[in-house]
């Protein structure tokens, strides 16, 4: 980006413009919903009401580091688990479960919007997720998983035509917190996209544990793109000296500049085996790991 004070100051211009009112804005925690409440927030201030919805999908310990982070903002935190929960039931596809997603993401939007009569909706989308979804490759929550209707007067998008890396630089120059702007991609629907197939709780609970592991293990040493853990199904297995029927976990460390494509890093097979180690030994059910070698294309940076 060359300009990037300059990109910021027309941004907020616009974002004024744009709201006579109060806006919500979708605040996952992820790099871009993060840059776009900060934007919007010096645009329209305390109008802002940042809308966090705890999918039951998260990553681990992600509601309390968003409702740290965002303290200084009209936060509001809805726990709407049961609900995500109920609108995956019985999908398997991936596709119609980012749109089960994705339509329950709205629907509570206007649900909580009618509370404080905000007329906007204020995304994080940026330009890969919107190339993506066109060319269908994956049906993002926020773009191709958005419903037709919805009861906002408009969607405001800052970042629409950004790629990872610029609004990586957007963030750096607001000052969000390094663990903001530096924080590794996660998916919209979340932990439902790596928890293959229908997303049960026993399921992304086995993920949010297994992607919790691979992060604290090459996020420092590594610095990789993006790194996660899939549960891809179910093995055969030995623990305890008994057979057993457990989850298999695949492991992806990639790197990347935009998201376009992708490329797995040679991980050292030490780590790799401490990991394999870590999940098996701390995840009850879990007992196979296995590495994901693929690049994108031909396959895609998340399993679903």
């Amino acid at each position: 980006m060359e300009n990037v004070q300059e990109f910021i100051d027309i941004e907020i211009e616009k974002i004024k413009s744009q709201v006579n009112g109060t806006a919500l804005i979708a605040l996952s925690g992820g790099v871009d919903s993060s840059v776009c409440a900060e934007l919007a927030y010096r645009a329209i201030g305390d109008r802002l009401y940042p809308l966090f919805i705890d999918t039951g999908f998260m990553r681990k310990g992600e509601p309390e580091q968003v409702k740290a982070a965002f303290s200084h903002m009209n936060l509001q935190v809805i726990d709407a688990s049961d609900r995500f929960f109920e609108a995956v039931k019985g999908i398997e596809d991936p596709e119609l479960k980012r749109k089960a997603v994705g339509e329950t993401f709205i629907r509570v939007f206007e649900e909580e919007a009618k509370k404080i009569n905000a007329d906007y909706l204020i995304q994080g989308t940026i330009y890969p997720d919107v190339l993506e979804s066109e060319k269908g490759i994956k049906a993002h929550h926020n773009v191709g998983g958005m419903p037709e209707k919805m009861e906002f007067k408009g969607v405001i998008e800052p970042l629409y035509y950004l790629y990872k890396d610029d609004v990586r630089e957007v963030g750096r120059a607001l000052g969000l917190a390094v663990a903001l702007s530096e924080r590794m991609p996660f998916p919209g629907p979340g932990l439902s996209v790596r928890a293959c197939g229908e997303a049960t709780r026993e399921k992304v609970a086995v993920a949010r544990e297994a992607n919790a592991i691979v992060e604290e293990e090459v996020m420092e040493i590594l610095k990789p793109w993006q790194a996660l853990a899939a549960v891809i199904g179910k093995g055969t297995g030995q623990k305890e000296e008994k057979r057993v029927y457990g989850w298999i976990i695949a492991v992806r460390i990639v790197n990347s500049d935009n998201a376009i494509t992708a490329e797995p890093l040679e991980v050292p097979y030490p780590i790799l085996k401490k990991i394999q180690e870590r999940i098996t030994t701390e995840i009850p059910d879990a007992v196979r790991v296995v590495y994901d070698v693929t690049p994108k294309p031909p396959g895609t940076i998340e399993f679903e």
